[in-house]
């Protein structure tokens, strides 16, 4: 059975599923890798995994 692809948000629905984070911010975590994403033509997207996988390590942090 195939796996269903991510949906790719653009950069202010990731914003919204990130608690209405800064533009500035959300770049400066693409820039360093800490959020994952894929770029298309000029315009950037962040997949459903990679939005989960960085609120999973900020939990992760905040459990140590």
């Amino acid at each position: 059975m195939a796996v269903p692809p991510d949906k790719l948000n653009c950069i202010e629905e990731t914003q919204d599923k990130l608690g209405n984070l800064g533009r500035t911010r959300l770049f400066g975590l693409l820039s360093t890798g800490e959020l994952k994403s894929v770029k298309i033509g000029r315009r950037r997207f962040v997949p459903d995994s990679a939005i989960a996988a960085y609120i999973q390590q900020l939990k992760n942090q905040a459990d140590q």
